[in-house]
């Protein structure tokens, strides 16, 4: 039975013959198509002459009708902004209802009873779930540093006659049925030049075939039967397995070359609202008791506006610190800082509104609009046309150690004081009794603190030293604000939160790591930084910083492990950076 028939017959399955015009709607075919479709249904005994489903209809059901359904909800919802981190999004309300139990609801009227919901994020959360709905819960472990392909792998012998679908997903109408004839995946009527799927005339899903041409709207419900079911089934351990999927979606198990694999159920736009960011929700439900944030409220009394009026709101990637968001108000662009999880132990605020206040005017970067100690909320104006700077590129290069060392010749201070040493004590104590998850950290430890000694016995300077200071915090925009414009950009450094007093060659060793630099590269940088002029024992010593910094970071990456955030390589090059970096320093020391 093609998929043409098929939809007809489900369509009088669900609802009595009215009229073909009325047939044609619901099915989504034209009245051609449904003439055609009706006349082939009642010759194959499917229908009687009045367009009634025989008994034979109802049986050709039976081996595709659904039997389960899988919600993925593991993830950590960070383009909800600003009221991410608040809980999970599949519990965000729309209209007094949680998306999640509306999507139980509806799956349950359809007869679908056995429901697995993937969770990871705030697991916590959906644990009443089982009690009220008769759901059951699988936690995914890796829902931090991979994406929903792990999710559905993980429940991946469950998949039958099943239902997949997202949990941030609101669906006026309910897209399940008792009955189901073939495997579906849904798009909208909408065009998407982001979407790499089209519906072709068949009715089959395929690649677009170009990063230009416009598809249709993935939705993301999908129903899967037959051998699509078994060929998902069979592919998703060996994908999740191998660490260069660990970024896909589950659709990725369903994609045969050039074709999906499954036929489109076609949806009109608007039939089914994805709710990814705030905004969406807000033009979902504005009533939502949910919209409430205190970064909206802060926002709205610093410029004088209502919260309804805070537009144009937009995450931005999320920092290894901190969830920021650009938003709109009274026209203009800015950029709000929330702290990230666990920020309130790593940062003092009140050190962070000092440093902004000894660097203000200095031309280093654009004063906060606006900044709360207590909080951590920060609001600065937004740059246009920003790029961050490329630790390959010679001249960019040239230009943030010009910057850096000028900075740094200021001679700043500061009441408070970055204590490398004591800092990674502080991070190995945030752990909680857990264990270091590398083998050997008593011995990196120990030989990392083994160089204190030479590194107090060295001369130095200190002053304020912006600690944070890696590529991606030097700002190239079009602004007149910082650093001298030279090719018409003009820059400028960003993010003090660690910043303190301490010696200014810590900045270097830390725009190295950051960097993920080999030690060719780093004795570039420390030349470029000198100008060439650097004897032996400050190099030393910034190997010496290299390591520690190397070990203060790696602690900090388990720190911030243990609250659901991964950082890959980089953690795992810090480490190395404490051992690597060790070793050569106290090479140097004896040579």
């Amino acid at each position: 039975m093609n998929k043409q028939k098929a939809d007809v017959l489900l369509s009088l399955l669900e609802e009595p013959f009215t009229t073909q015009r009325a047939l044609s709607e619901r099915c989504g075919h034209s009245l051609g198509v449904v003439n055609q479709s009706v006349k082939r249904l009642v010759a194959d005994g499917y229908l009687t002459d009045d367009m009634t489903p025989t008994e034979k209809a109802r049986e050709a059901c039976e081996p595709s009708s659904p039997e389960n359904a899988v919600i993925l909800a593991a993830g950590f919802g960070m383009r909800m902004a600003p009221i991410n981190g608040t809980g999970p999004k599949a519990l965000l309300e729309v209209r007094g209802e949680p998306l999640i139990e509306r999507l139980i609801r509806q799956l349950h009227e359809a007869g679908v009873h056995d429901i697995t919901v993937v969770v990871g994020y705030m697991k916590e959360g959906f644990d009443y779930l089982v009690d009220e709905y008769g759901v059951r819960l699988a936690f995914n472990p890796d829902y931090a540093g991979k994406n929903n392909l792990t999710s559905l792998a993980l429940v991946a012998s469950r998949i039958s006659n099943t239902y997949v679908l997202p949990c941030d997903i609101w669906c006026a109408e309910s897209p399940f049925s008792p009955r189901e004839l073939y495997s579906w995946y849904m798009v909208s009527d909408a065009a998407d030049a982001e979407s790499g799927v089209r519906v072709n005339r068949r009715g089959e899903l395929v690649r677009t075939g170009g990063e230009k041409a416009a598809g249709n709207h993935m939705v993301g419900i999908s129903y899967l039967t037959g051998d699509v079911a078994t060929a998902v089934r069979d592919r998703l351990p060996a994908l999740a397995a191998d660490p260069r999927h660990d970024d896909d979606f589950w659709e990725e198990a369903l994609w045969n070359r050039d074709r999906m694999g499954t036929l489109a159920k076609v949806v009109r736009d608007g039939a089914v609202a994805e709710i990814d960011t705030f905004e969406q929700l807000r033009d979902l439900d504005e009533n939502s008791g949910q919209l409430r944030s205190d970064a909206l409220d802060t926002i709205a009394g610093v410029f004088g506006i209502t919260p309804a009026d805070v537009t144009g709101i937009e995450v931005l990637k999320k920092g290894m610190t901190n969830r920021s968001f650009l938003f709109t108000a009274k026209g203009d662009r800015y950029i709000m800082r929330i702290p990230g999880e666990g920020t309130d132990q790593l940062i003092d605020r009140s050190c962070e509104a000092a440093v902004y206040a000894a660097i203000s005017g200095r031309g280093l970067c654009d004063d906060p609009v606006y900044m709360n100690p207590k909080t951590g909320y920060k609001i600065t104006r937004f740059l246009e046309g920003v790029r961050t700077c490329d630790p390959t590129d010679e001249t960019d290069l040239e230009r943030c150690m010009r910057l850096l060392r000028s900075f740094h010749e200021m001679g700043l201070e500061v009441p408070h004081e970055f204590d490398i040493f004591g800092q990674i004590d502080f991070y190995e104590g945030l752990w909680e009794g857990r264990p270091s998850a590398f083998r050997d950290y008593a011995a990196t430890k120990e030989g990392v603190l083994s160089l204190r000694p030479y590194i107090d016995a060295q001369p130095k300077a200190r002053c304020l030293t912006h600690i944070d200071a890696v590529p991606d915090n030097f700002l190239f925009h079009a602004g007149a604000a910082g650093g001298g414009a030279a090719g018409g950009e003009a820059l400028q450094l960003t993010d003090w939160e660690y910043a303190g007093m301490q010696d200014p060659h810590v900045d270097i060793a830390m725009f190295c790591i950051y960097s993920l630099y080999d030690k060719p590269q780093v004795d570039h940088l420390i030349d470029v930084y000198f100008q060439g002029s650097c004897d032996r024992a400050t190099r030393t010593k910034i190997y010496c910083y290299v390591a520690a910094c190397g070990l203060l970071w790696s602690n900090w990456c388990e720190y911030k492990r243990g609250l659901g955030v991964e950082f890959g390589e980089y953690s795992l090059r810090q480490y190395r950076y404490a051992k690597d970096f060790c070793r050569l320093a106290r090479e140097e020391m004896v040579a």
